[in-house]
Protein backbone atom coordinates (compact mmCIF):
# COMPACT_ATOMS: atom_id res chain seq x y z
CA UNK A 1 0.00 0.00 0.00
CA UNK A 2 1.40 3.09 -1.24
CA UNK A 3 0.82 5.59 2.09
CA UNK A 4 1.29 9.35 1.87
CA UNK A 5 3.93 9.99 4.84
CA UNK A 6 3.92 13.84 6.44
CA UNK A 7 5.67 14.99 9.25
CA UNK A 8 4.72 18.33 11.25
CA UNK A 9 6.89 19.90 13.97
CA UNK A 10 7.66 23.58 15.37
CA UNK A 11 10.96 24.91 15.17
CA UNK A 12 11.51 28.18 18.05
CA UNK A 13 11.08 30.21 19.97
CA UNK A 14 13.61 32.38 18.13
CA UNK A 15 14.24 35.84 19.13
CA UNK A 16 13.26 38.54 16.40
CA UNK A 17 16.86 40.41 16.43
CA UNK A 18 19.15 41.21 13.75
CA UNK A 19 21.23 37.92 12.78
CA UNK A 20 24.69 37.93 11.41
CA UNK A 21 24.82 37.65 8.00
CA UNK A 22 24.72 38.92 4.39
CA UNK A 23 24.02 42.58 4.51
CA UNK A 24 22.19 45.71 2.35
CA UNK A 25 24.84 47.90 3.14
CA UNK A 26 26.99 49.63 0.33
CA UNK A 27 30.08 48.20 0.09
CA UNK A 28 32.79 50.16 2.34
CA UNK A 29 30.07 51.33 4.38
CA UNK A 30 29.62 49.89 8.04
CA UNK A 31 27.25 47.23 9.25
CA UNK A 32 25.03 49.31 11.73
CA UNK A 33 21.81 48.96 13.87
CA UNK A 34 19.16 52.06 13.52
CA UNK A 35 18.63 53.57 16.12
CA UNK A 36 14.98 53.24 16.22
CA UNK A 37 15.22 49.48 16.82
CA UNK A 38 13.21 47.92 19.73
CA UNK A 39 13.55 44.52 20.74
CA UNK A 40 10.42 42.44 18.67
CA UNK A 41 9.80 39.25 20.91
CA UNK A 42 10.38 35.84 19.57
CA UNK A 43 8.73 34.22 16.73
CA UNK A 44 7.99 30.67 15.20
CA UNK A 45 8.28 28.56 12.82
CA UNK A 46 5.48 25.81 11.60
CA UNK A 47 6.33 22.72 9.42
CA UNK A 48 5.02 20.08 7.21
CA UNK A 49 7.39 18.17 5.69
CA UNK A 50 7.04 15.10 3.07
CA UNK A 51 10.09 12.93 3.38
CA UNK A 52 9.60 11.22 -0.11
CA UNK A 53 9.23 14.29 -2.05
CA UNK A 54 10.69 16.78 -0.24
CA UNK A 55 8.85 19.18 0.32
CA UNK A 56 8.07 21.72 2.67
CA UNK A 57 4.98 23.85 3.75
CA UNK A 58 5.94 26.41 6.47
CA UNK A 59 4.36 29.31 8.28
CA UNK A 60 6.05 31.99 10.61
CA UNK A 61 4.18 32.84 13.88
CA UNK A 62 4.35 34.80 16.96
CA UNK A 63 2.03 32.62 19.14
CA UNK A 64 1.33 29.53 18.33
CA UNK A 65 -1.95 28.03 20.41
CA UNK A 66 -3.73 24.95 19.27
CA UNK A 67 -6.06 27.16 18.02
CA UNK A 68 -2.98 28.53 15.59
CA UNK A 69 -1.47 25.40 14.75
CA UNK A 70 -4.68 23.30 14.23
CA UNK A 71 -6.43 25.97 11.67
CA UNK A 72 -2.99 26.01 9.81
CA UNK A 73 -2.70 22.40 9.60
CA UNK A 74 -6.65 22.09 8.73
CA UNK A 75 -6.03 24.43 5.51
CA UNK A 76 -2.58 22.76 4.69
CA UNK A 77 -3.70 19.00 4.69
CA UNK A 78 -6.69 19.80 3.02
CA UNK A 79 -4.74 20.91 0.10
CA UNK A 80 -2.18 17.61 0.56
CA UNK A 81 -5.51 15.34 0.48
CA UNK A 82 -6.79 17.52 -2.74
CA UNK A 83 -3.59 16.57 -4.46
CA UNK A 84 -3.51 12.39 -3.52
CA UNK A 85 -5.63 10.20 -5.58
CA UNK A 86 -8.95 9.11 -4.78
CA UNK A 87 -8.81 6.47 -2.26
CA UNK A 88 -9.95 2.98 -3.67
CA UNK A 89 -13.29 0.96 -2.86
CA UNK A 90 -12.35 -1.93 -0.56
CA UNK A 91 -13.56 -4.74 1.85
CA UNK A 92 -13.88 -3.37 5.10
CA UNK A 93 -12.07 -6.08 6.86
CA UNK A 94 -8.84 -5.23 4.50
CA UNK A 95 -9.52 -1.23 5.42
CA UNK A 96 -9.16 -1.85 8.95
CA UNK A 97 -6.16 -4.38 8.69
CA UNK A 98 -4.46 -1.72 6.96
CA UNK A 99 -5.89 1.08 9.86
CA UNK A 100 -3.69 -1.98 12.48
CA UNK A 101 -0.99 -2.23 10.34
CA UNK A 102 0.54 1.19 10.83
CA UNK A 103 0.35 1.05 14.71
CA UNK A 104 2.46 -2.21 14.71
CA UNK A 105 5.24 -1.49 17.21
CA UNK A 106 3.83 1.63 18.91
CA UNK A 107 3.74 2.12 22.80
CA UNK A 108 -0.09 3.05 22.61
CA UNK A 109 -1.94 2.06 19.93
CA UNK A 110 -5.72 4.17 19.00
CA UNK A 111 -8.81 2.34 19.61
CA UNK A 112 -10.30 1.91 15.79
CA UNK A 113 -13.73 2.31 15.13
CA UNK A 114 -15.14 -0.77 13.04
CA UNK A 115 -15.71 2.19 10.51
CA UNK A 116 -12.97 3.81 9.29
CA UNK A 117 -12.46 6.04 5.57
CA UNK A 118 -9.88 4.49 3.49
CA UNK A 119 -6.34 5.32 4.70
CA UNK A 120 -4.60 7.83 2.33
CA UNK A 121 -2.22 9.89 4.66
CA UNK A 122 -0.16 9.46 7.45
CA UNK A 123 0.92 12.09 9.36
CA UNK A 124 3.55 12.47 11.83
CA UNK A 125 3.74 14.80 14.92
CA UNK A 126 6.66 15.67 16.68
CA UNK A 127 6.16 16.83 20.29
Amino acid sequence: MDLAVWTQDEAGPFQTIPMPGQSWQPNGTAKHQGHEYIRNGTAKLLTLFCPSSGEVRAKGVITCPNIVLHSWLRNELTKVLEGLPLAKSIEPEVNLEQWRSWQEGLQNPITLSTELPPLRMLLVMII
